[in-house]
């Protein structure tokens, strides 16, 4: 909508009444527009600015999410790097505390062993002289019933 237009809307009309002398009518639409023409022209220097300033705050707003996008994609990227470097590290140790807890029970395992043997050579010939006096009588027991 131009000045214009909007200036005819706001154009004085006549109250109805008794006629008065005749005369040149004031045109107060011509007033109205000298006054207001310039108020105006001052106001479309203001929306002209801010339609820049509007821009370029879409411009920045645009810029700033293609930064955030890249700073985002690079703490991604090392973030994966350190939780693969992490994953790497937990491995090693898991493994060097599963060596650890495996040659602990070995040498657990080989004591046990050794007592074993130990106990095995004290208990040895004990049971040796058990079952061959058992199996003397038994042997003996045999030939008397065939007997």
């Amino acid at each position: 909508m131009s000045s214009r237009d909007f200036l005819e809307r706001l154009r004085p009309s006549g109250t109805p009444g008794a006629a008065t002398r005749a005369g040149v009518p004031a045109d107060r639409v011509a007033e109205r527009t000298a006054e207001l023409e310039p108020v105006l022209a001052l106001l479309a220097d203001t929306q002209a600015e801010a339609a820049r300033i509007r821009e370029q705050g879409r411009k920045d707003a645009a810029e700033r999410l293609r930064a955030a996008g890249e700073q985002a994609r690079a703490l991604v990227a090392q973030a994966r790097r350190d939780a693969q470097a992490e994953r790497g590290r937990t491995a090693a140790q898991a493994r060097a505390a599963a060596t650890t807890d495996a040659q602990r029970r070995i040498a657990a395992a080989d004591e046990q062993a050794e007592q074993i043997a130990r106990l095995a050579a004290e208990r040895s010939p004990g049971l040796v002289e058990e079952v061959l006096h058992l199996a003397q009588e038994q042997v003996r027991e045999v030939l008397e019933a065939r007997t």
